[in-house]
């Protein structure tokens, strides 16, 4: 993995706590940041996935196009490709 040095300024306590947490997980403190922020910006981008989408679906032209949709696959009688 290609790596880079990042200074960063946080309060003592919280630096005793990741240190403590680390040294008993046996990982450094920089790769534990690392974990926790990648953990952090991948929830972080699929909640930012899932607003979009929310966004898109929430108005009311996208609604009733789906539900147009939805009527008519269900009136067409074809069952096939259906088992959801």
């Amino acid at each position: 993995m290609n790596t880079q040095k990042v200074a960063l300024t946080m309060p003592k306590e919280l630096v005793a706590i990741i240190d403590d947490i680390s040294k008993k997980q046996g990982v450094s403190r920089s790769r534990f940041i690392s974990s926790i922020l990648y953990e952090k910006i991948v929830a972080e981008k699929k909640k930012m996935l899932k607003d979009a989408y929310d966004s898109v679906f929430s108005e009311e032209f996208i609604q009733n196009e789906q539900l147009d949709t939805t009527t008519w696959f269900e009136r067409s009688g074809n069952k096939e490709g259906q088992e959801w």
